[in-house]
């Protein structure tokens, strides 16, 4: 009786080695500056993945004012111009994972695992991580990364020039 426990436990560990190896993460970092202006309102950001064909593959986050009473801060999302003709007006918001709060000045991590990376095929993307404010300016940055990632971990970063700072990608395989 006892040789048929090794026996289960290996073949449960020959099962999930494949899904392990195929857990690769995607980590952002986004940047807000605090710009010293009369009147300041945090701004809404959007970050989506594009394809080589800049269509809209997914949406991973859009952060804005959630907590509006009946939903009057989606009202404002449209702002976010790029994300919204490309991805925002067919996503039903808030949803689930992607919508939170607006951020702070300062730097910003998010990590996507391969939950919320599921149906990104292997090739070639760009992040855009759009940023919209009131009584502000508009901004979006373009960083290009491949999925997943071969080898180690590849980075890549850009810099915004007035409602974005630094943006960057790593991707771990």
């Amino acid at each position: 009786m006892r040789a048929r426990y090794p026996i289960v436990f290996a073949a449960a560990g020959a099962a999930a080695a494949p899904a392990a190896a195929n857990a690769a993460d995607l980590t952002v970092s986004v940047e807000i500056p605090k710009l010293n202006v009369a009147e300041y309102h945090r701004p809404y950001v959007s970050l989506w993945i594009e394809g080589p064909d800049q269509q809209a593959v997914k949406t991973l986050a859009v952060w804005y004012d959630v907590k509006k009473a009946k939903n009057e801060g989606a009202t404002w999302l449209k702002d976010m111009r790029t994300w919204w003709r490309k991805a925002g007006r067919s996503l039903a918001l808030p949803a689930d994972g992607v919508s939170g709060p607006t951020k702070a000045p300062g730097k910003h991590q998010v990590v996507f695992g391969a939950a919320q990376m599921a149906g990104v095929a292997p090739g070639q993307y760009t992040l855009a991580v759009e940023a919209a404010r009131e009584v502000g300016g508009r901004e979006v940055v373009r960083v290009p990364f491949a999925w997943p990632a071969k080898g180690g971990p590849k980075s890549a970063s850009a810099k915004g020039s007035s409602e974005l700072g630094a943006v960057a990608v790593t991707v771990k395989p």
